[in-house]
Parts: structure tokens; C-alpha cells; sequence
């Protein structure tokens, strides 16, 4: 079972907060409830892997290649809670995503990240390292957006702010530093086909929720001082990683142009698809509250055109994960 399957619930989350903010209220009740099914369901399924098969869910953990998917977990968790407090105005449910997705963001982080230090054998760069190590950032994000919409919560201040503050900022440094090395796995070593894969387009996903969560910040301020007083430094900020979030799209869509259409890889469903539309749906959203936060009406135009395109290929690829289920069936079976 692939460990970033939750990315499923990121984009289903992510699509029906975009929604919310276009005014299409059905539709994101529809949404929010397929995320909220699919959520249910990953976690059953996960909760029965541990238990059957403990040594393969552990190798997961720990894998370079592999490990990153776990941060879905926490993202999934952060997005749905959020949808609840937007959707439903669901205090307490939405309190209960948050603390919920701080546990796992603890727990996955830190063991994730102590594991692959420790290990004596690693992977080179080529093999270790792609797109989803940036699922860290994503993760840490998500709970500055979930944390910035209870800020309100009197039971959360004063420590509230300084949650969400915090978090933005590490979400920053962590996609500084895990871009940088992506960024030359890239440029200076070789590139095939088959690594080129669909977590690549978290390169943009990653700054694409970062506005979010920056702008975010700046919609709850709400008068507090922390985040008022640094408030034109998360405006330049955010601007900073939305330009960006824009700037890799040209880039990630003429890369799956030219392993798909030039160099002829079979177009087919697989699990880590989601990763390529979780960033699209993200980047509506993100360029929707930014244009919120600091003002700028010309960008609502980018959620209204991308937000359809993105909801077509969400139908698309939720036929394929439909189709391919009983054919993975078997595997798992055999496999046993």
C-alpha cells in the first residue's frame, strides 16, 4: 500500500475549500464528504497494515524514497479540519483535526527524519530525493492554515499565534533547504522517465499552500500583536512564494509534456497522481486567499479558470483509482 495515499484527501480537501471560496457551496459539501469517506478509510486500511504486515509499514517509515508519503497524514488531517471550520463553522471538530494532526506532524517528523539520519546504509542523492520530501513543508504548513483559523478560540491565546507564526516559518525553511537539493538532482544529475514522477509537481504544491497559510495569517491577525507587527514581512513573504508556486508551473507542465508526449511513458493511473493534483487545487486556493490578503482582484481570475480544469482531472483520476482497485486486489491477496 503506497504511504502517501492520503494525498487523495489533500486534494478532495483542497478542491472543496477552493470551492467554498467560489461561492459553490453544494459542490463543496460533496467533496468534503468523499474526503472525509476516503479519510475514514485510509485510516482503516492503514491501521489493518501495521497490524498484519509491521515490518513492511516500518520499512515504508524509514525509506528515503518512500518515507516522505507519511506527511500526507498530517496534510490530510490539517486540510479536512479546516474544511470543517469553513463548511460547518465546526469549532470543536476542527479543534480536534488540529490536535490530532499536531500529534502525527510530531510523531512522523521527528522519527521520520531521526531514522534516515541513523541509517548506515543510504541511498544516493538520484535514488533518494524527489518531489515528496517537500510533503514536510506541506505538512507543517497545514497546521499554520488550521492553526490560523482557531486562532480566535480564546482557550488558544495566547499560544495560538505563536503556533501559527512558527509554523509558516519552519514550513519556510524546510522547503528552502529540501528544494535546494532537489533543485540540483534536476539540473546536474540525470533524468529519466521513470523518475519523473508526479510528486515532482509538490515542487509547486509546497509554495502554493505556504501563500495560503501566509495569507492566512494575514486575513486572522485579528488585531494580535505578534503577527501584526511582522505583518509587511509575511505580506513580502507570501508574494515571495507565490510568485514562486507560479513560476515552477510553466516548468513542471512542459516536463510532463515531454515524458509523456515526446518521450512516449505510458499515460496510466497510479497512487502518486494525486500529487500532481493536490499542488493545482492548492494553487487556486492559495492565489484565492492572496488575492484576499493583500488586495489584488486581477488574481481571483486564476481560482475561476483553474479551479475546473483541476476538478476535471480529480474526476479523471478518481476513475482510475476506481478501475484499478480490483485489479490490486489480487496482489495483495497473492502477496499474503
Amino acid at each position: 500500500m503506497f504511504p502517501g495515499y492520503f494525498s487523495v484527501v489533500m486534494a478532495t480537501g483542497a478542491l472543496a475549500v477552493c470551492a467554498h471560496l467560489l461561492g459553490l457551496v453544494s459542490l463543496s459539501y460533496i467533496l468534503f464528504s468523499v474526503g472525509t469517506c476516503l479519510y475514514v478509510l485510509l485510516g482503516y486500511l492503514n491501521a489493518v497494515r501495521l497490524k498484519v504486515f509491521p515490518s513492511a509499514f516500518i520499512l515504508d517509515f524509514t525509506s528515503h524514497a518512500r518515507g516522505p508519503g507519511f506527511f500526507t497524514w498530517v496534510a490530510a488531517t490539517s486540510i479536512l479540519g479546516s474544511c470543517s471550520y469553513l463548511l460547518f463553522e465546526n469549532r470543536l471538530l476542527t479543534t480536534g483535526f488540529w490536535a490530532l494532526a499536531c500529534v502525527l506532524w510530531v510523531l512522523i517528523m521527528y522519527n521520520f527524519f531521526f531514522f534516515v539520519t541513523i541509517r548506515e546504509r543510504k541511498p544516493t542523492l538520484t535514488e533518494g530525493i524527489n518531489g515528496a520530501w517537500l510533503l514536510a513543508a506541506v505538512g507543517t504548513q497545514s497546521v499554520s492554515v488550521i492553526t490560523s483559523l482557531l486562532m480566535p478560540l480564546k482557550a488558544l491565546y495566547p499560544i495560538g499565534p505563536l503556533i501559527a507564526i512558527c509554523s509558516f516559518l519552519l514550513g519556510c525553511m524546510l522547503y528552502l533547504a529540501i528544494i535546494t537539493l532537489i533543485f540540483y538532482r534536476l539540473t546536474f544529475l540525470k533524468v529519466t522517465v521513470e523518475l519523473l514522477t508526479p510528486p515532482y509537481w509538490i515542487n509547486m504544491g509546497a509554495v502554493a499552500i505556504t501563500t495560503l497559510a501566509g495569507s492566512t495569517l494575514l486575513l486572522k491577525a485579528n488585531g494580535h500583536e505578534l503577527i501584526v507587527s511582522l505583518a509587511p514581512f509575511l505580506r513580502g513573504f507570501t508574494l515571495l512564494f507565490w510568485t514562486t508556486a507560479t513560476w515552477w508551473i510553466p516548468l513542471l507542465v512542459g516536463l510532463t509534456v515531454w515524458r509523456h508526449g515526446i518521450r512516449r511513458y505510458p499515460v496510466r493511473y497510479e497512487p502518486q497522481v494525486w500529487s500532481m493534483i493536490f499542488p493545482l487545487a492548492m494553487y487556486s486556493t492559495g492565489s484565492f486567499q492572496l488575492a484576499q490578503a493583500l488586495d489584488i482582484p486581477p488574481l481571483l481570475w486564476i481560482p475561476r479558470i483553474l479551479f475546473w480544469i483541476t476538478l476535471l482531472l480529480w474526476i479523471v483520476a478518481m476513475l482510475g483509482l476506481m478501475l484499478s482497485a480490483p485489479k490490486r486486489a489480487p496482489e495483495v491477496s497473492t502477496h499474503r
